[in-house]
């Protein structure tokens, strides 16, 4: 049977549950064990497809195509487990499995509540994933904040899971902050006493305590927090900001958070201990906080006041970053504030130009002009799905004269559709999971960029789009210096792209960014800043 770490989170927000847990999970596969992790979000959608990226951040995608909140990307990139649709739940799933159960009979001659209907679902689907994985150790992330009333069912239903399945194989990890106030000098512990004291209410009790804080916490801090929250001293573990987030592992490794754990819940370890700790110490966090070079790319994108919403985007060229030991200065560039007046000015100095994704028209003319530059100046190229779109369009207006080239996504009578609705998509309406979603393959050309990025012919890539190259176009562009270097075999959809006499320029119509992890970067993004770091060089 797996045994069940559920974390929860209090006093505010974004306090960092979803990297605690990817940690942890990190510290439990040093032993040797096998660690599955799950994401409960209170919100009421059935899965993050259509959320704003101005309010929810990026929308990650996992192979089966699920569209999931993003703390699924720290979980992948942390650890080494891959995510799919039982690894995320919705308020939304849950009743809308309960209410099709209702409609259906199953619940027949019986009051459907919120207990024990809703519980029992939210329980069955916790236990479900950690019985078909064969998990040693499930973390199950309870989003929001503890006290929210979204997020009540859920913790609920851990309440009932603790109880049913004993102390040994259930603890519950709070994330908690303890402020420090410049103007007393002095960590100020109410807020987590206030917080612990909201789960005791609902009938939750902490076993460790997760303290989120600027600075190092003296002893009779620590203490006065185990006395009044009700755990032992050495559960009160600092969450101590860091230089960079992949050292929170070896923050918790110096505390021996993954000793009380494993202690708490009767686990042992298998086979070399802390071997991929070493690895992760030498080949992720040295390189990360103390690289040898540094480079200089643009990111030119329509949400960029928004970090989270390219969260998988900076994570992956921070990966070529420690690929390539070199510092990355990210410089983010609203798209729609450039055009062909200032995009020398706001792109002067860059190494690389990255477009990542997006939907709808706002910022695309700016996305072509930053392909116009980078093509023009031979400055390293990276375009990642509506990123290569506007590549195309970019090249077909410029180098082809086909100067009307567009999109039907912004103009369904643009008069030379490049890109266009693809085929599947024509009959759909539904806005939800209706997309073009999940792993699909890819036959790379030899000889290519991108075969020299993957060493390998066929690949498989995330998707999640609508549009796609029109293949009437393909002899037209390819004429002029288009390179067509991977296409999915099922349909001849062309997916990725590159440009005859320059440095590096590469178009996916794909995701990479979602397969690259700190230790194992995506090839593209590898090849990416190690071409950024040659044009620096120059």
């Amino acid at each position: 049977m797996s045994k069940y770490i559920f974390i929860t989170g209090g006093v505010v927000s974004s306090l960092g549950k979803g990297i605690a847990c990817a940690s942890i999970g990190r510290l439990l596969e040093s032993h040797g064990l096998k660690v599955i992790i799950q994401k409960c979000d209170p919100y009421l959608n059935v899965d993050a497809g259509t959320m704003n990226p101005y309010q929810h951040g990026e929308v990650y995608v996992t192979d089966d195509g699920t569209e999931t909140d993003l703390d699924l990307g720290h979980y992948e990139r942390f650890t080494n487990q891959t995510t799919t649709r039982d690894h995320n739940l919705t308020t939304g799933t849950v009743y809308n499995s309960v209410i099709t159960k209702e409609r259906r009979g199953d619940y027949l001659g019986g009051t459907v509540q919120v207990v024990p209907h809703i519980t029992n679902e939210i329980k069955q689907r916790i236990r479900s994933l950690g019985r078909r994985t064969r998990a040693d150790v499930m973390i199950v992330e309870i989003g929001g904040t503890v006290g929210d009333i979204e997020s009540l069912p859920f913790l609920e239903a851990i309440r009932q899971l603790k109880l049913e399945l004993g102390p040994e194989n259930a603890i519950n990890v709070h994330l908690t902050l303890v402020p420090f106030l410049n103007a007393a000098g002095e960590h100020k512990t109410k807020p987590t006493q206030h917080s612990v004291g909201k789960l005791r209410e609902i009938g939750l009790q902490a076993e460790v305590l997760l303290c989120r804080t600027e600075y190092r916490m003296t002893r009779k801090v620590r203490s006065k927090i185990a006395l009044f929250c009700n755990v032992h001293e050495d559960a009160v573990v600092e969450a101590r900001d860091v230089k960079d987030i992949y050292e929170v592992p070896l923050s918790f490794k110096e505390q021996k958070l993954d000793r009380l754990i494993m202690r708490t819940l009767k686990l042992k370890g298998k086979g070399r201990r802390n071997q991929s700790l070493d690895r992760w110490r030498r080949y992720v966090v040295r390189p990360a906080i103390d690289p040898q070079h540094k480079v200089c790319i643009a990111v030119v994108g329509k949400y960029m006041e928004v970090p989270d919403a390219y969260k998988s985007i900076f994570e992956a060229v921070r990966h070529g970053g420690i690929a390539n030991d070199a510092q990355v200065e990210i410089r983010p560039v609203e798209s729609d504030l450039l055009d062909a007046k200032n995009a020398e000015k706001l792109l002067e100095g860059v190494n690389g130009v990255l477009v990542p994704g997006g939907f709808g028209a706002r910022g695309v003319e700016g996305k072509v002009r930053a392909v116009c530059f980078a093509r023009e100046n031979k400055v390293p190229f990276l375009g990642i799905c509506l990123g290569m779109q506007a590549a195309v369009i970019e090249f077909a207006r410029n180098v082809c004269d086909l100067k009307k080239a567009g999109t039907t996504e912004i103009d369904k009578n643009v008069e030379i559709p490049v890109i266009a609705l693809l085929e599947e998509q024509k009959n759909v309406t539904a806005k939800g999971a209706s997309m073009r979603l999940g792993a699909y393959p890819c036959r790379i050309k030899s000889g290519s960029l991108s075969f020299q990025a993957y060493r390998k012919h066929q690949i498989h890539e995330r998707h999640r789009h609508r549009y796609e190259f029109n293949n009437e176009f393909k002899k037209t562009l390819s004429s002029r210096g288009l390179k067509f270097t991977g296409i999915c075999p099922k349909g001849s959809l062309v997916e990725i792209v590159e440009l005859a006499n320059h440095p590096w320029f590469v178009g996916c119509q794909f995701h990479p960014e979602f397969r690259s992890k700190p230790d194992r970067c995506h090839p593209l993004f590898r090849d990416f800043v190690e071409a950024a770091l040659e044009h620096s060089a120059r």
